[in-house]
């Protein structure tokens, strides 16, 4: 959280490459998959939601970011609904690679499936600051969040790339970089 693992998939979809934005994607799911919603609900209460249907964000924060039972529960009805998304939208696309934009990625298990992944490291404080100013959040709420994520030194045995997001490298060329290296792997 904080990363800016946005940004770097921005810069990908630049150079022609289709990204698919877990979270944005598991946020329209919680809405219109019924399925999933009617879980959700039996989880968590009708609060999940708002009268007019949609996601109840800060109420469900304010639930599972308190209890990590309750977030792994939640996690545990929404990923595997996010995966199947994930690998349908994956099939339909016809460039040589795509991209899979997850914060947790690795924690969910979807990094299994994965050719190779991509880390996008920041500083802790430059991460804290940038949702900060992002979302408005204070730093309690980003701490609860963030509790509930690998530490970046976990999730490095499991990335093959990494882009070193803290202002002194430029991204563009990290990302340029990375999409070489990749084609070349992929023999293109």
């Amino acid at each position: 959280m904080g990363s800016g693992k946005t940004t770097v998939a921005g810069l990908f979809a630049q150079l022609g490459i289709p990204i698919y934005d877990a979270d944005d994607r598991a946020k329209t799911l919680m809405v219109q998959d019924s399925g999933l919603r009617e879980s959700i609900v039996s989880l968590l209460g009708s609060t999940a939601y708002l009268p007019d249907g949609s996601l109840n964000r800060e109420a469900l924060a304010a639930k599972v970011f308190k209890d990590p039972r309750l977030l792994q529960e939640l996690n545990a009805l929404v990923h595997p609904v996010v995966a199947q998304d994930s690998l349908a939208w994956a099939e339909q696309q016809t460039t040589p690679y795509s991209i899979h934009e997850a914060a947790l990625l690795i924690q969910s298990g979807s990094a299994l499936g994965m050719r190779a992944v991509i880390l996008v490291q920041a500083p802790l404080l430059m991460r804290m600051d940038r949702v900060r100013l992002r979302n408005g959040w204070t730093d309690e709420q980003i701490l609860d969040r963030l509790r509930n994520q690998w530490p970046e030194e976990d999730l490095i045995p499991y990335c093959r790339y990494r882009i070193v997001n803290d202002g002194t490298q430029s991204l563009q060329l990290q990302v340029q970089e990375i999409h070489r290296a990749i084609l070349s792997d992929l023999g293109k």
